[in-house]
């Protein structure tokens, strides 16, 4: 991206987390205070002098009660419209990790199902079946007279 269009984006982006700010009702220093950064970056942020690492947008977006991959999508860093089927690869996993409400063990706990059901499905889709699957029936034997 060349670098007028992403300070263009970066422009963009602080513009959407002031708006989400002041829509949360939340003043510079509350906002600054929920995401754990200073006053000042976090002004830096919104008016798009500074670019923000992926911890930092991670949290702001726990602070405004959004998804991560909303203000990615800001960023221009992750497009939603990437997969026409409306799946969003890694789009589970990553609100998973940045869910605000779980515990560290919640999450790995989470992740591990989920990465177990998409192991499964991907065999299924390739014709292997699953381990616990049960075997085809025998055929049944006609009654006895």
């Amino acid at each position: 991206m060349p670098e007028e269009a992403w300070k263009k984006q970066l422009e963009a982006f602080g513009n959407f987390v002031r708006t989400q700010r002041q829509l949360a009702n939340l003043s510079l220093r509350e906002m600054a205070e929920l995401a754990t950064v200073s006053n000042p970056y976090l002004s830096q942020i919104e008016r798009g002098l500074h670019e923000p690492s992926l911890r930092v947008v991670k949290a702001i977006a726990k602070a405004l009660d959004l998804s991560t991959e909303t203000l990615l999508a800001q960023v221009g860093l992750f497009d939603p419209d990437a997969n026409p089927n409306g799946r969003l690869s890694g789009a589970t996993e990553l609100a998973i990790s940045a869910d605000p409400y779980l515990g560290e063990d919640q999450r790995q706990a989470l992740l591990a199902v989920y990465r177990s059901y998409v192991a499964q499905s991907r065999k299924a889709a390739a014709g292997v079946p699953a381990p616990d699957a049960p075997a085809e029936a025998p055929p049944e034997e006609p009654p006895a007279p």
